[in-house]
């Protein structure tokens, strides 16, 4: 009979605080993330000068608009590819089937960074025929050549969940019903039953255009391709972590390791560099481990 007393737990009381934050480890890295973000833009509010902390924050809310952009454009494409893959497998085209498969294992083949600065470079030919003249069509354009690159990850997963699920019982019961195909793929297989796991892999996609696209900013900024130029795009985390100001900043980092003294100068003169490279670093170590403690609470 239970008597309202808390339940005892490696023989002491159970703690229902210490409960909750052992359970959602991936709520509270997400939690950890938006108040140090939101840390960080009051020190930069006293100590940041107003264009350089304009700057910051564009180029962060760009980078969070081009990533979220990656996740919307990575569905589209990985739910209408996994879809006809396994319409051309059921109903035994093969021609069809292996020439689908050859494209998506082509693209497959294909590294990201360098596929990632072909794309760029046709966006800064469009952009030089003033094709795309507006932030928000280039952003879009950025997170389209990104997700070309990214989405086969989800595709994957997609097609894994169907053939799993294809297996049980309940498909073929659906079918004897009448249920149509496409109701049960999306609806019950993947809508219904692979929700927790979408949910995971896109948490790794935000995480990975995030890196990708701060990579290929770098790329540009120290003058590998003579096509492209940082100028041509909107602002990001890299590429104003690339400007000769940010870089100065950093190299002030290093100066620092010999001169003790001048370490008290470092977040209040450098501050531009060292805000930009904190927002890359600390959001894909938050990112990576909500994506990781979400995993292992819905055992993954």
């Amino acid at each position: 009979m239970r008597t309202g007393k808390p339940e005892k737990k490696n023989g002491g009381y159970a703690n229902p605080v210490i409960s909750v934050l052992s359970i959602q480890k991936d709520t509270m890295w997400f939690l950890l993330w938006i108040g140090g973000i939101g840390i960080l833009w009051l020190w930069d509010l006293f100590f940041l000068n107003v264009p350089a902390r304009h700057q910051v924050q564009s180029s962060f809310i760009n980078t969070l608009i081009i990533s979220a952009l990656v996740i919307v454009f990575s569905v589209c494409a990985a739910w209408s590819t996994a879809n006809a893959v396994h319409y051309l497998r059921s109903v035994r085209m093969p021609f069809f089937f292996h020439t689908f498969n050859f494209i998506l294992n082509l693209l497959r083949s294909i590294p990201q960074i360098i596929g990632i600065l072909f794309g760029y470079v046709v966006l800064t030919l469009l952009m030089q025929q003033e094709t795309l003249n507006q932030a928000f069509l280039q952003l879009a354009a950025m997170a389209a050549v990104l997700a070309i690159f990214v989405f086969l990850e989800l595709h994957d997963l997609l097609l894994e969940r169907i053939e799993h699920f294809q297996k049980q019982d309940f498909c073929n019961a659906m079918r004897v019903c009448g249920i149509s195909e496409f109701r049960i793929i999306n609806r019950e297989i993947l809508i219904g039953n692979s929700r927790i796991h979408i949910f995971y892999k896109l948490i790794a996609i935000f995480g990975t255009a995030i890196f990708l696209q701060c990579s290929i900013d770098f790329i540009i900024s120290v003058g590998l391709s003579l096509q492209l130029s940082s100028v041509n795009f909107p602002l990001t985390l890299g590429s104003l972590l690339a400007k000769i100001d940010s870089k100065q900043d950093i190299l002030a980092i290093g100066y620092s390791l010999t001169n003790w003294d001048y370490i008290r100068y470092l977040f209040t003169r450098h501050l531009q560099g060292i805000s930009v490279a904190f927002l890359i670093v600390y959001s894909l170590i938050c990112i990576h481990k909500t994506s990781n403690a979400y995993a292992r609470r819905r055992q993954l």
